[in-house]
């Protein structure tokens, strides 16, 4: 992991077109700018997580629905 240290309004670059800029420090929050191309998904990483759960509980369900399917078939 790279640590960096940053300012009110400093930024830092990721790559040639997504950077990020601290817009305020208030107590222990941080406000933080994020300026990326729109292709970029940008998410609250408590909420990744939440999609990628609900995602593979999705999956699972749908392999158990195709099991069901497929063997009723197998007459």
């Amino acid at each position: 992991m790279l640590v960096l240290s940053r300012k009110k309004d400093q930024s830092i670059m990721i790559g040639d077109n997504i950077e990020i800029t601290v817009l305020a420090v208030e107590g222990d929050q941080i406000k933080l700018g994020i300026n990326a191309p729109r292709s970029v998904e940008i998410q609250r990483k408590e909420i990744y997580l939440a999609i990628q759960e609900e995602n593979s509980k999705a999956s699972v369900a749908a392999v158990d629905l195709l099991k069901q399917l497929t063997g009723s078939f197998k007459k």
